[in-house]
This record gives C-alpha cells, sequence and structure tokens, in this order.
C-alpha cells in the first residue's frame, strides 16, 4: 500500500487541522483522534489496516498538536476538541465511525452526544467518564518534565522508555521524531502547544464526570470501550461504570498494555476494532 495522503481540515474558529488518509476517499471512513500529547502518527499501524479492509482512514492532528494550529487563545477544552471532531465529520460528507484514544474519545462522544454529530460506530480507547487521578497526574507529570526539551533523540527515547517501563525501550527513532519538532535552539521538544495542560491537573473541574455519564447516558450507537490491562488511567471499576451507563457497548481489556493501547499492543488493538466493526456495521456501503 501506498503511504499516506496529506488532508487539511477547518475545526472550530478556523483552526488549521492536518491529517493523514488512507484508502479509497469513497469508502467509509473512520476517524482516527490520538490522545492528549501524541500526534496523528500514533495510529499508523491501525489507519493501514483499516484501509486495508475497505475503509477510509482519516488520522488527524488534533488543535495545539502535530502540525496543526496552535489555539491562539489557548481554548483547549473538551467542547473546543469535541467541535473540532464534528468539524472534521462534517466535512467527510458521510457520517464517520470514530475511534478516539483518552483525550480523542473524550471528544469524540461529546461530539456525537452533545454536539449531535452523525456516526455510525464509537470507538472508545482507555478512556471514559470516570478516569483515576493518579493516572492523570502521572501522564502531566511526565508532559510537564523537560520544558527544555532534549538534546537528542536518544534522551527523548530514554524519557519515554523510563516512563513507559512495561514496554521495550523503541530503536525507532524516526518513529519517535514524528512525535517531536526541532527548535532553533537545537533541541527537540514534544510537538504540541505547552498550553494544553493549563488546567488539566486532577483538582481540575469536579463537575465534568457527571457531565461525561449524562453524555455517555445519550450514546445509542455501536460503542466498543478498549481498556489496556495495565492502565493506570481507566481501572476495570472505571470500565464497568462506563458499561452500566452504556449496556449496549462492547468492551474488551488487551493484555500486555498500558494507557497508550494502539502502541503497546497495536496487533490485538487493531484486531479488537476490526473485529467489532465486522460484527456491528453491516449496511451496504460496509467494509
Amino acid at each position: 500500500m501506498s503511504g499516506p495522503r496529506s488532508l487539511r481540515f477547518e475545526g472550530r474558529d478556523g483552526i488549521v487541522l492536518a491529517a493523514d488518509a488512507w484508502g479509497d476517499p469513497a469508502a467509509p471512513p473512520v476517524v482516527l483522534l490520538h490522545g492528549g500529547g501524541q500526534t496523528r502518527h500514533a495510529w499508523g499501524g491501525t489507519a493501514i489496516a483499516l484501509a486495508g479492509a475497505g475503509w477510509h482512514a482519516v488520522a488527524v492532528d488534533q488543535r495545539g498538536h502535530g502540525d496543526s494550529s496552535w489555539c491562539p487563545d489557548g481554548d483547549y477544552s473538551f467542547r473546543a476538541f469535541a467541535a473540532d471532531a464534528a468539524a472534521v465529520a462534517a466535512s467527510l460528507g458521510r457520517a464517520p465511525v470514530f475511534v478516539g484514544a483518552s483525550l480523542g474519545g473524550i471528544a469524540s462522544m461529546v461530539a456525537i452526544a452533545e454536539h449531535g454529530t452523525p456516526a455510525r460506530a464509537l470507538v472508545l480507547v482507555d478512556v471514559g467518564p470516570r478516569i483515576e487521578r493518579d493516572g492523570v497526574r502521572r501522564i502531566v507529570d511526565f508532559m510537564n518534565a523537560r520544558p527544555e526539551g532534549f538534546a537528542s533523540l536518544e534522551e527523548a527515547a530514554d524519557a519515554v522508555a523510563a516512563y513507559q517501563p512495561h514496554r521495550k525501550r523503541t530503536r525507532n527513532l524516526a518513529g519517535l521524531e514524528k512525535n517531536l519538532r526541532r527548535g532553533d535552539d537545537g533541541r527537540w521538544r514534544w510537538h504540541w502547544d505547552p498550553r494544553f495542560l493549563n488546567g488539566r491537573l486532577p483538582a481540575g473541574d469536579t463537575s465534568m464526570p457527571a457531565q461525561l455519564d449524562a453524555l455517555a447516558r445519550r450514546l445509542s450507537l455501536p460503542t466498543l470501550m478498549v481498556r489496556g490491562q495495565l492502565s493506570d488511567l481507566l481501572s476495570e471499576e472505571g470500565a464497568r461504570h462506563f458499561l452500566e451507563l452504556v449496556p449496549h457497548a462492547r468492551y474488551t481489556d488487551v493484555s500486555d498494555a498500558g494507557h497508550m493501547v494502539a502502541g503497546d499492543r497495536n496487533d490485538r488493538f487493531t484486531r479488537a476494532v476490526l473485529d467489532f466493526l465486522a460484527d456491528e456495521i453491516r449496511d451496504s456501503d460496509a467494509a
């Protein structure tokens, strides 16, 4: 299969969203939304497999991440991300499947349940209305840890390995480079707007879980929750809470995977998504 096509979308308030797309543009679309601090490149393996199964896979850099615009007024609220997701879906001209990891999952759920964005199915990856505050804090601490950046890609790889001891240290520095940008000072920094972290500590908006509970109850479309078995962000209890809110949803946990499920065990994650779509999407234009 040839490499991806580059796309651009306009999000809320004129934000330009960069994306890569695989597969036939006439095929039913799947919109892939990464987690906070990641980029569209987190989905490469899954997007290729989706395209091979007959889907049009579109992986988007969310606002303030990767090659997408940084928000001039620093609006990185869940509703801003959701409005961008709704705009992408509208631009595609057909109701997509949303696959969202962490932040991308919440953005997808809000877009569907609050904005009324038409969608054919939803896959939530290691996120739900109830997440563990200690897990959030660990992520935020990691993202805040090196504002001065890294002297080399090797140094960045060491930092990732220390943060994710369950995962084998990456030797693919070219892949890691896609999540970093090199400044004028020659140092490598993560490819996202530092203002994204403002207010993202667990002591933030305590009303959000209840709001997300209410939105989850509105979900009537085919839904799959995928949890990393080693995740410290979405607990088994948090997953069961979601299933009580959305009793028609399917659920699977992926062994040997932490919060970054698609990166930790891409083979098992992708298989779960493909099986779900094959079972749940039965319209004549499905893959």
